[in-house]
Order: structure tokens, then C-alpha cells, then sequence
């Protein structure tokens, strides 16, 4: 007897003016709050585990908007073994089966413990040196690009205690990383998209540091590190208007170093830190 498929649902999310809003919906309405929405960036992502339905690639097809970007590409075969420790078969690489419901990190690493994520990974250097020294931790990079992640799978794959996602950090922090499961956050060297009419594509707003206090355990940490000193000084301000963190001295001594800190120390560019700490605001 056939099993009965249920509606299809599709997530659509919405980036414009600095806001990245989901609607979450039968394919029909989330076709019209599509159409009302008059941004310039859109990325449309389909619940995978309703991917079979043939509404999906009926939706899609009909849109009219450049489809920028998918978030994440997961093949229909395998969404069935993801978030099971056994279904990396040797790789890294989180196979995630829904990107409307928060990672099950238990099940991802295997075990229960302290969790550090390094946003926009790039080739894992860091990450896995960081992984080394700390054994008894859990390590996520998230990245977007596709190169960069095929990288850092390759240093990761012997590491037991690294996890990689394909995805772009924004809307893994907002959407996926379950509320208080984030002992520290890396953020080093993001683009800093240093001519003005660019800042609004930068990753640092005042919701994203939202959505990382959110994320963040208590008295979690967020280390961001950059040459700019114009997106230092932004970021400094934002992080000073939002009651959830306390700036503090950041401790960078024992940290390995990325790539891009080679080359700006070999360069004798100054290198800018900012670390802050998760409080709970005064009432």
C-alpha cells in the first residue's frame, strides 16, 4: 500500500536591507509571499525531506528572480542517513536532512561535549590545528565555498572530534545551531566589503550578533579578528549597543594561526581583535 506524500512545504527565505526573513508554507503561498517580496538577493531552499514531491521542482522553475544561491544540496538518496555518526563513512561532512530544524550535535559528533565553531572555515587550517590541541572539545567549521569545504574535509578526515557544514554561516547560526550549544565562536578575517555601498553584505550586523548571543552558552565567547580597522571600529560600536555581550581582552596568544594572518603578518599589516563575552542583560 502506497503511502500517502504529504504536502509539499517549501522554506523560503528572503535577504534584503541588511534582514534575512523565512516563510515557511504550502508551495502555493509561499509562491505569492515570494512575488509581494521586492529585495535584490533571494535564496529559495525546499525542506529535503519533501523533495520528492514533483511541486518542488514545479516552484521552482516558475521563478522569475535570479536564484543566486542554494544553501545546501543534499541528494534524496542520502537525506534517509543523515545526522548518524555511521553515515560519514570516513568523511567529516554533515549531511543535514532538514534546514528548518536545529542540528542534533549529539548525534552529529557521537558524544555530549563543549562546542567551539569556526564561521567561514576556509580550507580548515585553523580549525583542525585547533581541533589537535583540544581533544576533549567538539570543533563545526561552516563554510560556503565549495572548494574550501573539499579541503578542509580532506585535513579533517582523520580528526574524530571535527564536523564540517557546507552553508552559509549566517543562516547556519540563526536557523540550525540549537539555542545555548556554542561554547565559543571564531569569526577570522571575514570579508570586509570595504567600500561603503558594500557594508550591507557584510556578516556582522546587529541581528547576526543577536542570533550569536542566542546560540552562545552562558558566559560563551565570539572572537572576531580582522586588518580593517574600519570594520574593527564598526563592530566594536555594534557589539557596545547590544546588552547581550561584554567586550573583554582578547586572549590570542595560544590561538594557530589562518592563512590569511600569515600573510598580513608577512605584510606587517596590523591584525585587530575583538572578543566578546555573552552576559545577561541587566533588567
Amino acid at each position: 500500500m502506497h503511502q500517502k506524500q504529504p504536502p509539499a512545504r517549501i522554506a523560503v527565505l528572503v535577504a534584503g536591507g541588511g534582514e534575512l526573513r523565512a516563510r515557511l508554507g504550502p508551495t502555493r503561498s509561499a509562491t505569492r509571499a515570494l512575488k509581494r517580496a521586492k529585495v535584490g538577493i533571494l535564496f529559495i531552499i525546499a525542506d529535503l525531506r519533501q523533495c520528492c514531491s514533483p511541486f518542488v521542482p514545479l516552484f521552482l522553475g516558475l521563478l522569475r528572480w535570479p536564484l543566486l544561491s542554494f544553501l545546501l544540496s543534499v541528494p534524496a538518496c542520502e537525506v534517509q542517513s543523515a545526522h548518524h555518526p555511521e553515515s560519514f563513512r570516513g568523511s567529516p561532512l554533515i549531511e543535514v536532512d532538514s534546514l528548518i530544524d536545529r542540528l542534533d550535535l549529539e548525534k552529529i559528533f557521537g558524544h555530549r561535549a563543549a562546542l567551539d565553531v569556526d564561521l567561514g572555515c576556509g580550507d580548515g587550517s585553523f580549525l583542525c590545528a585547533l581541533a589537535q590541541r583540544m581533544p576533549e572539545k567538539n570543533f563545526l567549521g561552516i563554510e560556503r565555498l565549495l572548494g574550501r569545504i573539499r579541503s578542509a574535509t580532506r585535513k579533517a578526515a582523520k580528526i574524530a572530534n571535527v564536523r564540517l557544514l557546507r552553508m552559509e554561516s549566517s543562516y547556519a547560526v540563526r536557523y540550525l545551531l540549537p539555542a545555548g550549544s556554542v561554547e565559543t565562536f571564531y569569526l577570522l578575517f571575514p570579508d570586509p566589503w570595504p567600500k561603503r555601498r558594500h557594508w550591507r553584505r557584510r556578516i556582522v550586523t546587529e541581528d547576526f550578533l543577536s542570533a550569536i548571543s542566542q546560540a552562545l552558552a552562558e558566559k560563551g565567547t565570539f572572537r572576531i579578528a580582522t586588518d580593517q580597522r574600519e570594520y574593527f571600529e564598526k563592530t566594536k560600536e555594534m557589539a557596545r549597543a547590544n546588552s547581550n555581550f561584554a567586550i573583554i581582552d582578547p586572549i590570542v596568544a595560544d590561538l594557530p594561526l589562518t592563512k590569511f594572518e600569515k600573510t598580513f603578518r608577512a605584510q606587517g599589516a596590523p591584525i585587530h581583535w575583538l572578543e566578546l563575552r555573552k552576559v545577561s542583560p541587566v533588567r
